[in-house]
Parts: C-alpha cells; structure tokens; sequence
C-alpha cells in the first residue's frame, strides 16, 4: 500500500519541519499538510495544504477521503503556559481532536496514528532525577492532564480495538523554524533568537531550572522511527519516555556566550516557573532505545551552534 500521510497541526514547531522531512522521505504529493491557518512561506510551497479543524471530525474526514489517507500525525494541541491561561479551551482541543483520530481509526478509516505526549504528564511527585517510563504521574496543568488522559485512551483504543496508535512523551524542543508556540520550555528558543538580535535576555525561569531538552532534528527522527518500527516492536501503547539532554538557563547562556561573548542574561520568573517546578529534569528512555533503536545525535554544544548558525542567516546578520 502506498503511503498517504495527514499531518493535521502542520504549521506548529514540531509540524512544520515532521512535514517537511516527510515530503522529503516520502514525496510532497504523499503528504497532505493541514491546519486552522496557513504556516511558513517554505512549507505552504513544499506540497498540499489544506485548511482543517482539529475538533470537527467531518473536516478531518473530509480530507482523508479526498486524498485517500491511511496515516495521521495529529500535532495539533494547545501547549502548557497557553493552557494554563485557557485551561477549558485546552482541555476541549486537546481531548476533542484525539477522540476524532482515534475513531476514525477504530471504524478503519485510518491504519496507523502518532499522537504526541509530553512530559507535561509528570508533576511534583513524580521522581526528577532519571524518570522512569512507568512512575507516579499526577500533573498539575491543563496541558498535562489532557496528555495523561490522552495516554490512557491510545492504550485503551490498541487494547479494545487494535488500533495503531503510536506515542512519545516530547521533552523541551529548541528549533529555528517556526516561532515558539506558548510552552513552558520556549526559553531555550527564545534565548537564541534574542542572543542575536538584541544581545541580551530576559529569562522566565531561574538560573538552576533544569529540565530535559532535544533538538528538532533528533524529536523528528524519533517521530518517524517509531512509526515505521513494525508494530510487535512497539510495546508501550500509552506513550514512551523521550531524552536526549538536559540543561538549566544559565547552561545554554554559557554555552551561547561562548559564541556571541557580549552576551548578557537576566532572569524574571514569572507563572511558568511553578510549571517548569513540576516537571522532570531528567528522564529514562531506555524502553525507547531497546524497543525500536531510539538514539540521539544532538548535546547541548552542537545544538547551539547549528541554532545560531541557522538564525544568522534567517536574520540577514551573516
């Protein structure tokens, strides 16, 4: 059978380059991007796009039948420090756009599904050091009750209905690309960018805010590999841990000053510090790593460089 992915959220951070390295993979005619507005410039011209509601199910229907779709990637999710100023509008998002893959799946519609976790699922009481895959998980935001919710209805839906739903638990992603899309971990996007242009920053969370880390390159290899394992090789069905670092603020402005020595940071927490409190600051994805052959490529040396490198030529300032 012909591969005919949807990608429903394309225009976010992960979605926008998932999509792009899909087309590359597979084709751009095989990969149909979809989302409520248009995204960059680079992805609109890469391949189709079409306009799709992540909470209606008829106009993801719609879609897939018109393209004759057999796999989806739902990216489309309101993240945790939007969520906490949202909470009903995340939980409706967040919840309503899976049950609407998950069902087009159980009525065989579809034959394969990733969703993304997060390490939002964790909260206080949850071990920080090394988190193991099944460990006490009980979050205090919007945005991680939606995603442990969400964790147990793919595993009830494999169970009950044998559908193919695939899942990792994203850590903090730092990315060029797309702009930051209101999660607790964005300041390690934003360092960057503000490195370059205005030579200072102003962090949101303290100096010693250690959380886990990966660099979009690794989260989309992660994306693909664990959808094309075979499927006997997929052996947690809620959502696998994801690793690859973990740094502090004060970690990534060291390492940035390296490269621009005028750097200056300055840190001012503010509501999302509680959040970043909660979470992990480092977690165990051995499961990952024996189950389908995760590894990542990226440490915190080599993602600053290519980040700078990147968004120097994106700013005109090389």
């Amino acid at each position: 059978m012909n591969k005919s992915i949807l990608i429903i959220g394309a225009c976010g951070q992960i979605g926008t380059e998932l999509t792009l390295r899909l087309r590359e993979i597979h084709g751009k005619k095989a990969v149909i991007a979809s989302d409520i507005s248009e995204g960059s410039k680079e992805l609109m011209k890469s391949g189709p796009f079409e306009f799709v509601n992540a909470m209606d199910y008829n106009s993801i229907l719609n879609v897939i039948e018109k393209y004759k779709i057999n796999e989806v990637y739902l990216m489309a999710a309101m993240l945790s420090a939007t969520g906490e100023k949202f909470p009903t509008k995340a939980w409706q998002l967040n919840m309503d756009s899976l049950f609407n893959v998950l069902n087009l799946a159980k009525e065989g519609i579809i034959h394969k599904l990733f969703w993304p976790s997060s390490i939002a699922v964790f909260g206080p009481t949850t071990p920080k050091e090394n988190t193991p895959q099944k460990t006490v998980m009980e979050p205090t935001t919007v945005y991680g009750i939606s995603k442990l919710a969400g964790e147990r209805w793919c595993d009830y839906y494999f169970n009950k209905f044998g559908v193919d739903v695939r899942s990792i638990r994203y850590p903090g992603i730092v990315s060029w690309k797309a702009n930051p899309g209101g999660g607790t971990t964005d300041y390690a996007v934003e360092i960057y960018h503000k490195a370059l242009l205005d030579g200072k920053y102003t962090s949101f969370l303290a100096n010693d805010t250690k959380l886990p880390m990966m660099y979009i390159d690794d989260a989309i290899e992660a994306t693909i590999n664990i959808m094309e394992a075979k499927s006997e090789n997929v052996k947690i069905r809620s959502s696998y841990n994801l690793a690859a670092m973990s740094f502090t603020p004060k970690e990534i402005y060291e390492e940035i000053k390296k490269e621009i020595p005028v750097f200056k940071i300055s840190y001012n927490s503010d509501f999302r510090q509680q959040i970043a409190d909660s979470w992990p600051k480092s977690i165990d994805d051995s499961q990952a790593r024996e189950d389908w052959n995760w590894q990542h490529t990226f440490d915190l040396e080599k993602m600053s460089k290519v980040m700078l490198k990147n968004l120097s030529i994106k700013y005109k300032l090389k």
